[in-house]
């Protein structure tokens, strides 16, 4: 037997209302309003029965259903919003294409580079510096060294500012990510209600009633319309033939068998010449 269609119950809602109604017929005996399940009337003949009677058990829910598909709706809604501002930020991220990729690379290394390269022209520097004092190179090594020394702090500078971008771009990630788990926990909090409603105020009712007066509570069986014939009436009706036996007897007609009479044979005449 198949579940009638509540009016306000949704086809994704019908399996949550069998799955409560089955988890109170399996702890039937746990209540003892309930503990005659099995005597008048078996649990498949209760879930029959709970079945044909949805829109009435889901009434006694109603205003727990209406929130928990409102609450529904909204983090759909929500989560909508948050999955398009994610795939926004990232399309943003990745718009430059390899010239983003570059420009990271390039920020990482540029430090790193120019620091090693200050290192080497400072040392090579100050080494001709102590040994020839008067040669122009030793300074020309010097001047290349603090170059670079500043190349390196300023690309230092750079990755800082961009490592301090992407702690806050990912600390507004896991602030979306804890609304999206708040509405998560509201939802199932909504659910909860809901199944506490329909089994305490629908189904155990419903079943404490069918309990105590089974036929009241078992659905009537729609009487089944009378076929109806497909072969279109004639309007005229057949002709009424009757039997020969029927019929007065005088209507007959009489007829009497020929009299024949047999030829005069005789000698011929004689003809005159």
């Amino acid at each position: 037997m198949h579940m009638n269609v509540a009016p306000h119950l949704l086809t994704e809602d019908r399996s949550e209302f069998e799955r409560v109604l089955d988890d109170a017929l399996r702890h039937a005996h746990d209540r003892p309003d309930l503990a005659e399940v099995g005597t008048r009337l078996t649990a498949a003949q209760l879930r029959a029965m709970a079945l044909s009677a949805t829109a009435l058990i889901t009434a006694a829910a109603a205003p727990e259903y209406d929130h928990f598909v409102k609450i529904r709706e909204q983090g759909r809604s929500s989560g909508t919003s948050v999955m398009g501002a994610v795939l926004a930020a990232d399309g943003d991220g990745a718009s430059g294409g390899p010239g983003a990729g570059v420009i990271a690379i390039v920020t990482v290394l540029a430090p790193v580079l120019a620091g090693t390269a200050a290192l080497i022209f400072l040392l090579v520097g100050a080494v001709l510096k102590v040994l020839a004092p008067a040669l122009q190179f030793a300074d020309t090594l010097l001047t290349a060294g603090w170059f670079f020394g500043a190349v390196a702090a300023a690309g230092l500078l750079c990755a800082a500012a961009g490592l301090l971008v992407t702690a806050l771009r990912n600390r507004a990630t896991e602030v979306a990510a804890d609304s999206g788990a708040a509405a998560g926990d509201e939802l199932s909090l909504a659910r909860d209600a809901w199944r506490h409603a329909l089994l305490e105020r629908g189904i155990v009712p419903f079943l404490r009633e069918a309990l105590a007066d089974p036929g009241a509570a078992r659905p009537t069986p729609t009487p089944r319309p009378r076929p109806v014939s497909r072969i279109p009436k004639v309007g005229y009706s057949g002709p009424d033939f009757s039997s020969p036996g029927e019929g007065a007897s005088g209507n007959r007609p009489s007829y009497s068998s020929p009299d024949f009479s047999s030829p005069d044979f005789g000698p011929p005449e004689s003809v005159p010449d």
